[in-house]
């Protein structure tokens, strides 16, 4: 995938939505990219790796092992991050990431972006917002599914 490529991507994501041109090219300059094949695990839960994805193309499914199941928790789409907390706090992994067919993925490590900060520092003020705002959203969408399980489990007597 070419510079271009990588910065348009960017633009068009939710972590690039208020980058302008030049700020998006300094940052897609960071970032890697991963060509990820099918079923191949990008991220396993309970890593401790810090990077930050980004889908380009294809599609991504944030999994979780419940009794020694995987599951897929959600199906991610083109523009979508993935990892913001342990990107910022270096925490373990929650979730797994798995390729649902071939997919492109860019890569952003924290050492990276805080190389910015002085340099670029309203790029970096910029994307910590977009991180904010993709942590609220998925907060926010985890809380109406467990909200929508809570009434039907509490309408329906936890009849299945």
């Amino acid at each position: 995938m070419s510079q271009v490529d990588k910065t348009n991507v960017l633009r068009a994501s939710v972590l690039g939505t208020e980058l302008d041109e030049s700020e998006a090219q300094v940052l897609a300059e960071r970032m890697g990219v991963l060509e990820v094949k099918g079923d191949e695990l990008l991220v396993d839960e309970g890593e401790e790796q810090r990077t930050l994805f980004l889908l380009a193309a294809g599609r991504l499914c944030v999994c979780k092992t419940v009794g020694g199941v995987e599951r897929r928790v959600y199906q991610m789409r083109p523009g979508e991050c993935a990892g913001t907390r342990a990107f910022i706090d270096g925490s373990m992994r929650k979730a797994g990431l798995r390729a649902v067919g071939d997919c492109t993925v860019l890569t952003l490590e924290p050492e990276d972006f805080e190389a910015l900060i002085e340099s670029h520092p309203r790029l970096v003020y910029k994307v910590m917002r977009a991180i904010f705002r993709i942590t609220h959203a998925n907060l926010m969408r985890v809380n109406m599914e467990s909200s929508e399980l809570r009434n039907y489990v509490v309408r329906n007597g936890g009849r299945y």
